[in-house]
């Protein structure tokens, strides 16, 4: 059985269980600046989870893009990637524990033939504030009482504390901050088995094995999150007006398991990429552990970074660009390890279309000039930062002693990566003070963790009324630039804090100051006129009848809401024309009722956010 099947065995399972299909979000969040990436399914639905109706029902399905920054060091065993499908059903006030577990349950071992007697599950132990989850526990025991296994608790089944059985995008309860929605868990676990040894081949050797460790043994592969409580500001846990399932399984976890192999880089969903490696350096894949390690980097790392470049993403300075920087740049100083003659801006291109392939049908179209033409973004930062290796090298030389300062400043200063200096310090009889870079690092990342979460602060996530006013302002912006310079200018992008607003077009040029004068000039006399703002809606295919604009990248649910700003009342939204309205955008909100609201719109600053793309941010006052 390949990934693709067990993808779309989950995805029909569901739908024969009454869910709807919608597709995936966008691994680049939009209108959500709380986060740099869509990490989990659940991401996106916050809003119809804390309450907001979904437009196409409260029982949802789908297979979604995820991609967690945090895992970047993470990367290089048998199991963490970067890029991961994030296979997910939701109910939305619907069904909960005595449906989800019996469902899940049927999938894995029916629908994917896994054998039961190789499936534990863990459930929420209890603290103060929530009890134990023993309704999940009964449910367990039945379930596997069902196909004859006796499920035991501490044997079968087995309890943990917050930090391992509770779920919110901030993690345990204590760290979520007000306002946002969580709850106790139940993890399923792949057991494959004593014969391979990986626990006693692991550094938690002398420890007691249990589904919960470290050691590769046991593999979740199943998560259902009962999430019914939202933090409030005086630190307790308030139970939601409606109790949601949040459903994750990550498809290259389950694939693995199918396939009775631990190691998710020899599925279907990577193996191609690993051909193209091996092909390169002349090196086997599962021969030597540092080899085989650099192969996993390339792989995950090339492939998250071909998906964010083909949602518009270039590599940069600063925030997503510059993740994607750091990506293909790790990946580069593996492939250096790992040898080889070649071109590696050429293995790139190559690896890059080994993703496509992968995806071919779902995600990309691999022999689509488009695509194809993208994958030159990748080559183009691969050959930039092999300049920027020679640099390093040169400013290295000038030290007869590496410290660990110093090999922070390589790469503060040059992107030189640590790897890569602790390796040529090796090679001079040196060694470098890892302890004294780690001190050096750390105090980088409290600044840019600090400044980060001042940017962060108040963002659209939690729906504060500046927050909203500068997301309605910002559809008045976008019809603006339409109606007055271009009706070509498509939303490439957008982050709103409840400060400012920033917004990325698709446009060739700079923008003039007279035209964007007039744009400002515009929204302004729209804010004035009190438009009302109106939410609708509508099956996909009227929508995009009407003119409503759309997210670039985006795939939408066959029924959507759509925000109209200064519709015609005489007319029906779903057969409104492009002179019925001001603006019309699909749109989960929030929005303000009303743009005279909104106060005086001000564009602040106009710049290049990449080949083809300008970025404006502007502000209410």
């Amino acid at each position: 059985m390949q990934s693709a099947d067990i993808r779309k065995k989950f995805i029909g399972f569901y739908v024969a269980q009454g869910h709807a299909e919608i597709p995936s979000a966008p691994i680049m969040p939009l209108n959500d600046p709380s986060t740099l990436f869509t990490s989990s399914g659940m991401q996106p639905l916050v809003p119809y989870l804390l309450g907001q109706k979904h437009p196409v029902g409260n029982r949802l399905v789908n297979s979604q893009k995820s991609f967690r920054a945090q895992d970047i060091e993470e990367v290089g065993d048998n199991r963490h990637t970067t890029f991961f499908e994030m296979l997910g059903n939701w109910s939305l006030g619907d069904y909960f524990k005595k449906e989800q577990l019996p469902w899940i349950f049927t999938f894995l071992t029916k629908e994917l033939q896994l054998d039961p007697t190789r499936l534990y599950v863990s459930v929420f132990e209890g603290n103060g504030a929530v009890p134990k989850d023993t309704v999940s526990i009964e449910i367990w025991k039945e379930l596997f009482k069902g196909v004859g296994i006796d499920a035991k608790v501490g044997e079968r089944i087995f309890t943990y504390p917050a930090k391992k059985n509770w779920w919110s995008r901030s993690g345990e309860p204590d760290n979520m901050p007000p306002g946002e929605p969580g709850g106790p868990d139940s993890e399923v676990f792949f057991d494959f088995g004593v014969s391979l040894g990986l626990h006693e081949k692991s550094i938690y050797k002398n420890e007691t094995c249990h589904p919960n460790c470290d050691c590769g043994r046991f593999m979740e592969i199943a998560n259902s999150v009962f999430m019914q409580y939202q933090k409030q500001e005086d630190g307790t846990l308030k139970e939601l007006s409606q109790k949601n399932v949040d459903f994750g399984g990550g498809l290259e976890r389950m694939t693995a398991a199918v396939v009775d192999d631990p190691d998710v880089f020899t599925t279907d969903l990577f193996a191609p990429i690993i051909d193209e490696l091996e092909a390169f350096s002349g090196k086997k894949y599962g021969i030597s552990l540092a080899e085989t390690q650099a192969m996993r980097v390339v792989a995950d790392h090339l492939k998250a970074a071909t998906f964010m470049i083909n949602e518009g993403l270039f590599p940069g300075n600063k925030q997503q660009g510059y993740v994607l920087r750091r990506l293909i740049r790790r990946s580069v100083v593996k492939i250096h390890q790992l040898g080889g003659t070649g071109s590696k801006s050429e293995l790139g291109a190559r690896v890059y279309q080994a993703v496509g392939k992968i995806y071919d049908g779902v995600y990309f179209q691999s022999q689509s000039e488009e695509f194809r033409a993208l994958g030159q973004v990748l080559a183009e930062e691969i050959n930039r930062f092999e300049k920027v290796l020679k640099k390093g090298m040169s400013e290295l030389s000038k030290h007869e002693t590496i410290t660990g300062t110093v090999a922070f400043d390589l790469l503060q200063s040059f992107g030189f990566p640590w790897e890569l200096t602790y390796e040529l310090a090796l090679e001079k009889g040196q060694q470098v003070d890892r302890d004294e870079f780690q001190k050096e690092f750390r105090k980088h990342q409290e600044l840019s963790r600090s400044a980060a979460a001042g940017m962060f602060k108040g963002g659209l996530a939690d729906h504060s009324e500046a927050t909203t006013k500068l997301h309605t302002a910002h559809h008045l912006l976008l019809a603006s630039l339409q109606q007055l310079i271009d009706p070509a200018i498509k939303q490439r992008g957008s982050n709103i804090t409840a400060e400012r607003l920033r917004i990325d077009v698709s446009f060739g040029r700079k923008f003039t100051p007279e035209e964007l004068k007039n744009v400002e000039d515009l929204v302004n006399k729209k804010i004035k006129e009190n438009l009302k703002v109106t939410r609708v809606e509508m099956p996909k295919e009227a929508a995009e009848k009407i003119g409503a604009q759309m997210e670039f990248g985006t795939k939408y649910p066959d029924r959507v809401s759509v925000y109209i700003v200064g519709l015609n009342e005489k007319v029906e939204p779903t057969s409104a024309s492009r002179n019925d309205y001001f603006s019309a955008e699909f749109c989960g909100g929030p929005h303000v009722t009303f743009t005279g609201t909104l106060g005086h719109f001000t564009i602040v600053k106009e710049d290049a956010s990449s080949a083809g793309v300008r970025r404006l941010y502007a502000k209410l006052a």
